[in-house]
């Protein structure tokens, strides 16, 4: 196995930040540190280290539903002692990670695991995995801004890729839009809302990919049920196939 795939099946960290960990001398293989981003592993046989600490496959593995609330942070950890997601994983002893990010100030459903295999090809752009959210948008949208949104936006990084979008419901001074996107650049949504002068007052997952919300009360977490976690990678596969379908 792939010594960056080890690390990330392991929970620590997605693929491509174990690779920049390996090319920064944090790993060691039997001892020696390795910066070889080629190098395999035999999970039986050899011993791995980053900083020092010993790494190993989880015995199980877990994936989580969280209801993130509004004012905390999509992360493990922070320096600065803020609220944290993992603030609200009271009794789970295994140790998973975020699934993606939600903004310091949204809310909704957020994926945490510790298969870094499964997380990397939810969060990776070329399996476009659909989330879905509720958006409230300041004044009353154009038909022309939500075809806007619906064709693609262009930001900083380049053009968005489309979106569905539906608004659901008005009210005099802010609108109410269910908007589906298929990739996830940084603070997309509220980007695309400034950049088509409807700023965004709130955001809310309300699923992603197969995994519905649904009613689970904000901050509480539940586990997926293998039949969910095989949706999951379906998806993942599904999207894989139909692209490649579409390239020949």
């Amino acid at each position: 196995m792939r010594l960056h795939k080890f690390i990330a099946q392991a929970g620590l960290a997605s693929r491509r930040t174990a690779e920049r960990w390996i090319a920064a001398g944090r790993v060691r293989v039997n001892g020696v540190v390795m910066t070889k981003l080629g190098t395999t592993v035999d999970p039986r046989r050899d011993e791995v280290r980053v900083d020092g600490r010993v790494v190993e496959l989880p015995s199980s593995q877990e994936v989580i539903l969280l209801h993130k609330p509004r004012w905390c942070l999509t992360t493990v950890r922070d320096p600065r002692g803020r609220p944290t997601v993992m603030d609200y994983l009271q009794g789970l002893s295994t140790r998973v990670f975020p699934v993606g990010r939600l903004d310091w100030d949204a809310s909704g459903a957020l994926l945490l695991t510790n298969d870094g295999e499964l997380a990397n090809r939810l969060m990776h752009p070329r399996y476009g995995v659909p989330k879905v959210y509720r958006v409230e948008v300041q004044g009353v949208p154009t038909g022309d801004q939500l075809d806007a949104w619906r064709r693609g936006v262009r930001l900083k990084e380049g053009v968005t890729a489309p979106a569905e979008v539906e608004v659901v419901r008005r009210f005099a001074t802010s609108t109410w839009l269910v908007v589906t996107l298929h990739q996830g650049w940084y603070r997309q949504i509220k980007r695309m809302g400034h950049a088509l002068e409807l700023p965004v007052l709130n955001i809310h997952r309300i699923a992603y990919g197969p995994i519905r919300l649904g009613r689970l009360p904000v901050g509480q977490w539940r586990r997926l049920s293998q039949q969910e976690v095989s949706r999951l990678r379906q998806v993942v596969m599904g999207a894989l196939e139909n692209r490649r379908v579409h390239n020949v």
